[in-house]
Formats: structure tokens, C-alpha cells, sequence
């Protein structure tokens, strides 16, 4: 957090931590269960910060609800550390795909690429297991 230039509350600690104990993108609503002391708002300033501070991105998965993850990058998060998300249609869930890196696209001449979000959609194991084709 530090070498971001985040100061580690521990509110701040518990966010993190709640983002980094999970292996998809969480949404606020879901931080908010989770972390039941901490009010939805401060877990809101809280994102605010790290998005600000590149410790987190923010993912659209299509729902209308932002999703956050931590990013993996050393420096900031970059294109070249974005890598592909999975929509669950059945349970609503947002997964992270770290080792199915974003295509590479070809921008025409005169546009400047500063954020990708590649999704898939379909169901996850959980999902596709119960449903009945």
C-alpha cells in the first residue's frame, strides 16, 4: 500500500485483504457483506483511494454494478497486467482469468489504448453443472 501512496489503515488493511482472500472481482455490495463493522461508505472512499492509487482496478461486467480486484502489476496497473474476465450468467459472479492475458489489438493511427475489459459470458462449473441442456 505504501509504495502506492496509501497510508495502511486498518479499515483500509481489511478491505484489501477482503479483496486479495477471494479469487473474483468483488462488487461494493459484496465487500459490504463481507466486512459487516465496516459502514458501505467508508468501504467506498476506501476504493476511491486505491483506484486512485492503482492498487485496484475497476472491472464493468456488463450489470451495471463495478467490480474491483486487486491489481497485479508492481508499479500500477497497465494493459500489459489486465487479463481476461468471466460473467457468470447463472450466479452473477465475476471471475478472473490471471493466466488468459487480453488480446492484443491493433489501434488505428492517431488513438491512444489507457484501459481494456475483455469478458466472456456463460456459466461456471457451479453454474453448468446444475443446469439442464
Amino acid at each position: 500500500m505504501e509504495k502506492r501512496g496509501v497510508k495502511p489503515t486498518a479499515t483500509r488493511l481489511l478491505v484489501l485483504r477482503a479483496l486479495g482472500s477471494h479469487h473474483r472481482a468483488l462488487s461494493l455490495r459484496e465487500l459490504d457483506d463481507i466486512l459487516e463493522t465496516i459502514d458501505r461508505s467508508t468501504i467506498f472512499r476506501a476504493l476511491t483511494l486505491f483506484l486512485a492509487n492503482h492498487l485496484v482496478h475497476a472491472i464493468e461486467d456488463g450489470t451495471g454494478v463495478t467490480k474491483y480486484e486487486i491489481c497485479e502489476g508492481h508499479e500500477e496497473c497497465s494493459i500489459e497486467d489486465q487479463h481476461t474476465h468471466f460473467f457468470c450468467v447463472g450466479c452473477h459472479r465475476t471471475f478472473c482469468f490471471h493466466n488468459t492475458p487480453v488480446p492484443t489489438i491493433e489501434m488505428p493511427e492517431g488513438f491512444v489504448m489507457q484501459n481494456v475489459n475483455y469478458l466472456v459470458k456463460g456459466l461456471c462449473p457451479d453454474c453448468s453443472a446444475k443446469a439442464k441442456f
